[in-house]
């Protein structure tokens, strides 16, 4: 992966900013399962349209530190965070998603099976276990993100939305090719140990690799 070397170089000093998020525009899908409270999460912008509000990877790791255990409203509402973040404001469809999602009966189990999971380091086991209304892998492997408390030492759980799926694509690299399987959970797996390896060997974090690719979706050639 020489192209990414170059990449990780050409990068290293830009960061992720934080996601902006309008909260009135999640209110109504929110309030009726009483989620609405997760708005308060981050904080206000200094400037643009008023009530906006910036949530960050670091509010969802304080979020998961603070959440009680297997207690299904600390799940719910870090699950609801997890949606804010990845929708922003350029997803209009994800609030209409997470409350598809939110009345789902199956949210409870699913959110705490898949972040035990996650925690015992079965990935393969969490991405074939998820299954909730609205919720694709672009956003469920954000859950994944979120939840894993583990040690940095372990492959922790990364993101796999389609902007990444495009760079590794323009990268050459082809996950059912890596994975030796067209079957979605091993090629997950797959992308998670290549990703860790490749960051290990460049001498950044893995999560920071996965961003960079969500970050140059696919233009991985321009200047």
């Amino acid at each position: 992966m020489e192209q990414l070397r170059k990449l990780v170089a050409r990068y290293g000093d830009c960061q992720q900013k934080p996601v902006r998020f309008r909260p009135e525009t999640w209110r109504p899908r929110l309030e009726s399962h009483g989620a609405a409270h997760v708005l308060d999460i981050g904080v206000g912008c200094a400037s643009g349209s008023s009530g906006d509000r910036l949530i960050s990877r670091g509010d969802l790791a304080h979020l998961r530190d603070r959440a009680r255990g297997d207690d299904p409203d600390s799940l719910r509402d870090l699950f609801v965070a997890v949606m804010i973040w990845g929708s922003g404001t350029t997803n209009g469809r994800g609030p209409r998603y997470t409350e598809a999602a939110l009345s789902d009966a199956r949210m409870p189990a699913v959110l705490r099976t898949t972040r035990e999971a996650v925690r015992d380091g079965d990935l393969s086991e969490a991405y074939r276990q998820f299954a909730l209304k609205g919720v694709g892998r672009s956003f469920f492997t954000k859950w994944f993100a979120a939840v894993d408390d583990r040690d940095a030492s372990c492959d922790r759980a990364l993101i796999l939305d389609d902007r990444v799926f495009s760079s590794l694509n323009a990268l050459g690299w082809i996950s059912w090719k890596a994975a030796g399987t067209r079957h979605w959970p091993t090629r997950y797996v797959a992308y998670v140990s290549s990703m860790h390896d490749w960051a290990s060997s460049m001498g950044v974090t893995a999560d920071w690799l996965e961003w960079l690719l969500f970050h140059l979706n696919g233009r991985v050639d321009e200047p």
